[in-house]
């Protein structure tokens, strides 16, 4: 791949633009500067890094990220009253060229802007349909902070199945642990628009804080925080059911 169509893949601008970064000697690859913006990138090598105006980066022919979402961000390339979750994101990584309308990683799924944890985000459309599609059953964990104390009676309804007011097919969690009297963990493989707030008001209960914790086998990683996003690894993906060789 030209080094030019490498940056532009990338997400450091127009291809005009990555030109310039590369005639200006803003650009090494593997620690060596390049200002031909022609040369021919092996993308092939392992661990291909490059740095571009000083700052390191490295090869991924596409996007999978974790981010440790913070309360007080939306969702939302056109937020209301809260900041964008993209916003947390470097700039290249929020405007990879995509073959859809919108540019760089998408969120997989949403999270409300008072719900914190483990949030993905992809630039492969078919990575996004995957985990988002209802027939993959992708269990995701949330740790629930209840206003009421909880019970078994509770627990079991939520297991069983509540309706919902937007559909009469009872929705159930696939598992449910009371934790303590004002912490539930609730797993769930569908999702519905406030689905996890919505069930607990069928049981008589609310919520007063949401967490996820859990996508796939993929958990949350303790030193990872509240803002702060990194790439997925091979191991992590395998554990989303997700080859990076596919």
């Amino acid at each position: 791949m030209r080094l030019d169509e490498l940056l532009f893949s990338q997400g450091f601008g127009t291809r005009r633009l990555c030109v310039g970064l590369i005639e200006r000697g803003l650009v090494t690859v593997q620690g060596s500067l390049c200002e031909d913006p022609g040369a021919e990138i092996d993308t092939e090598t392992p661990d291909l890094d490059y740095t571009v105006q000083g700052e390191p980066w490295r090869f991924h022919a596409n996007a999978y990220l974790m981010l440790h979402k913070p309360a007080g961000y939306e969702c939302s390339h056109k937020p209301g009253a809260w900041p964008s979750v993209y916003s947390l994101l470097p700039v290249p990584l929020r405007q990879r060229p995509t073959a859809g309308k919108v540019q760089g990683a998408q969120a997989v799924g949403r999270l409300d802007q008072d719900t914190t944890g483990l949030l993905l985000l992809s630039d492969d459309g078919a990575f996004i349909h995957r985990m988002n599609s209802p027939k993959r059953h992708v269990p995701k964990i949330y740790e629930i902070t209840a206003k009421h104390a909880l019970d078994e009676k509770q627990r079991d309804r939520l297991l069983s199945g509540v309706v919902l007011d937007d559909d009469p097919k009872p929705v159930k969690a696939a598992a449910c642990e009371i934790i303590s009297p004002f912490h539930l963990r609730l797993t769930l493989t569908e999702g519905k628009y406030h689905q996890v707030k919505r069930m607990l008001a069928a049981v008589g209960n609310r919520v007063e804080g949401l967490h996820r914790s859990k996508i796939g086998g993929l958990d949350l990683p303790a030193d990872l925080l509240p803002g702060q996003w990194r790439w997925l690894g091979p191991a992590e993906l395998d554990l989303l059911g997700k080859s990076p060789s596919e």
